[in-house]
């Protein structure tokens, strides 16, 4: 059923089918699952075979990654497809090194480029602007200015991953793994602290409004969630790749991959703070609330919020008074204009009268002389 294709520097041995356990391989695994050419065995002109030159210490490395990955549960052979295509309009085509789905394990879909410590910084870098590139994609018939408009995760049902690759279950894009090997520790440490320096960018996040309240949780809607870990530092923990051997850039703690996944300091973080910023405002309105003029009484909170959406008035010396102190003075002012009114009006009667009784004195004045 298989051969050894090829011995590496490692001493790692590189396995390919033969022709007998491609054909079985076909027969036994799903139609939706993409299987890799056959590669024959070579042999020179002695008749000796020839070691096979495709494969080498990378692919023993991707190889190896998804069979730790799957010996921690993450997924099944089955779960794993490499070199996905994610086709960019300026005309290149980012390719993943492995993709990962396994939603048992609390990861739906991941990313991963395995690195031997042989690329530049700048590559890698320039990988993840390519992966926010793609992820940034209107998909077809999308509406641009509805994409516009949308916030928060409510954006992603624009966007063209979203028809491809299912919903993460937490805030941000796909995540991208960054698998190091090779090298030395000291090396590939290095290697983390310089990437997650130059791509921060591209997964920090951004701060939500109100910092200056208290806010501090981080919006990673728009961010590529991105972790990073060591063949070597897997195999040597006792868990594998279920252990604390993940790190999200822009933390300093290992953790395991569900862990460095979530966002303990994002919308939870958010609404949580936002609650207690909403109290405390209340609370500096109460301390600050106003009280009667007239009864010493702290105003209501109806009262109050009315005065403070409508505003104090220049010169109005009710918005210093509580509600049935106002209804009160009110009352008494009308009072005061219904009893101005009944004087005046007793006042011109009573002249009225005045004035008839010195008319019919003046008549019969006139008829005695």
């Amino acid at each position: 059923m298989v051969r050894v294709e090829r011995r590496l520097k490692s001493g790692h041995q590189l396995w390919v089918l033969t022709e007998t356990g491609h054909k079985e391989a076909k027969g036994l695994l799903p139609r939706n699952v993409r299987i890799s050419a056959l590669c024959k065995q070579k042999y020179d002109t002695k008749g000796r075979p020839i070691p096979g030159q495709g494969y080498d210490e990378h692919a023993a490395a991707v190889t190896l990654t998804a069979a730790v990955l799957t010996g921690a549960r993450f997924g099944t052979p089955l779960s794993w497809q490499t070199e996905i295509a994610h086709k960019l309009p300026y005309g290149y085509t980012q390719y993943a090194d492995l993709t990962m789905r396994a939603p048992d394990a609390g990861v739906p879909v991941m990313l991963l480029e395995v690195d031997r410590v042989n690329e530049p910084v700048d590559d890698l870098t320039a990988k993840l602007r390519r992966y926010t590139d793609w992820f940034e994609l209107l998909a077809p018939r999308a509406d641009p200015a509805k994409e516009r408009a949308a916030r928060g995760a409510a954006v992603y049902d624009f966007r063209l991953w979203s028809r491809i690759y299912p919903a993460t279950g937490h805030e941000g894009y796909v995540p991208v793994a960054f698998v190091f090997t090779g090298k030395t520790a000291a090396q590939r440490e290095s290697r983390m602290q310089r990437l997650e320096q130059a791509a921060r960018r591209y997964f920090a996040g951004e701060s939500y409004p109100g910092r200056g309240t208290g806010i501090t949780a981080v919006d990673y809607h728009q961010a590529v969630p991105v972790v990073v870990t060591e063949l070597e530092r897997i195999t040597a923990d006792q868990a594998g790749a279920a252990g604390e051997v993940w790190r999200r850039l822009g933390r300093e703690e290992w953790q395991t991959l569900g862990e460095a996944l979530d966002n303990a300091d994002g919308d939870r973080l958010y609404l949580v703070q936002w609650r207690q910023a909403k109290r405390r405002q209340a609370g500096r309105e109460a301390a600050q609330r106003q009280v009667c003029a007239r009864c010493g009484a702290k105003f209501t909170d109806e009262r109050w919020e009315y005065l403070l959406g409508r505003g104090r008035s220049w010169g109005d010396r009710t918005d210093e008074l509580c509600g049935p102190c106002r209804d009160k003075h009110f009352a008494r002012l009308e009072a005061e204009r219904a009893a101005w009114r009944q004087a005046e009006e007793d006042a011109a009667r009573e002249a009225a009268e005045a004035e008839e009784r010195a008319r019919k004195g003046r008549g019969l004045f006139r008829r005695r002389t």
